[in-house]
């Protein structure tokens, strides 16, 4: 696995190359991370993955500083996925200068949920993941995976990259899951024995929500919301929401919209540590 450090260095390994496949990451990697590199190897003809923890999609009480940083154990762990190249800049390396130029996604998608309760997070996130096209895919496009879990984060890289007429693919891969079904993702460091037994609640609450939603009438459909926030809130958690949304925009369900069309999320507190999760059904 050949390791660039700088954008020049990165562009010297993928030149022999006409169409790379990239993942990119914060690292703090987890099987979930590696499933969306081994789903990748096959779409282009090198696989490639960023770790980079950009500080654009941080707000100043968030973790930055203390977000996890397992630099050897991350590389040991892409190449054996089957990683060929991981480019793993330096902050001055991306960000030379102030980035003073940002992209700021359609407020109809990016400012609703996540974007509601950290706002400028999804103007830091596809600011970096637009520099990180230009780096990796810029010069020939190719294929990027995100996964699942990030539903929103999704959606608005799919637009970006819709919108700016990028030769982009964007290929999703599902949410990889421990064995009790919580959403694997680094920030499960942080909670302790107890909290890491308990949060599969959130998952679970999301099944519930769904089936309750699915067997409610149309005019009926806020109480299963309410009902899987109060509950979560009754165990000790701290919600920011569970709710059922449409698939293709995130907007609330429409009175025809119904099951294969839908998907539920939700983001709630345990502890000190945030956590979010998504249901298709």
């Amino acid at each position: 696995m050949i390791i660039a450090r700088s954008i020049a260095d990165l562009r010297q390994a993928l030149a022999p190359h006409r169409r790379p496949a990239f993942v990119p990451t914060m690292g703090n990697l987890h099987e979930g991370h590696l499933a969306l590199v081994r789903q990748a190897k096959p779409l282009g003809d090198v696989t490639v993955a960023s770790i980079f923890v950009n500080r654009l999609q941080f707000l100043p009480h968030e973790d930055f500083d203390s977000y996890p940083r397992t630099w050897e154990a991350d590389c040991a762990q892409l190449q054996a996925a089957g990683c060929d190249v991981l480019f793993a800049p330096r902050e001055n390396d991306l960000y030379p200068e102030p980035q003073a130029f940002k992209v700021h996604p359609d407020p109809l998608l990016a400012d609703m949920l996540e974007g509601h309760f950290r706002p400028g997070f999804f103007i830091g996130v596809s600011t970096v993941v637009m520099k990180l096209f230009a780096c990796v895919l810029g010069q020939t496009g190719g294929t990027a995976v995100f996964g699942k879990k990030d539903y929103q984060q999704l959606m608005v890289i799919r637009q970006m990259v819709r919108q700016f007429a990028l030769p982009i693919d964007i290929v999703a891969g599902e949410t990889s899951r421990a064995a009790d079904g919580l959403a694997l993702s680094s920030r499960n460091g942080y909670l302790t024995p107890e909290e890491r037994q308990e949060a599969v609640a959130l998952s679970e609450a999301l099944r519930q929500l769904a089936r309750q939603w699915a067997g409610s009438a149309p005019g009926e459909r806020a109480a299963p919301e309410l009902q899987a926030v109060e509950a979560l809130r009754a165990r000790g958690w701290q919600p920011d929401y569970l709710t059922v949304r449409r698939r293709d925009n995130l907007q609330p369900p429409e009175v025809q919209d119904g099951p294969g069309t839908l998907v539920a999320l939700g983001a709630a507190r345990l502890g000190s540590t945030r956590l979010i999760d998504n249901l298709e059904f």
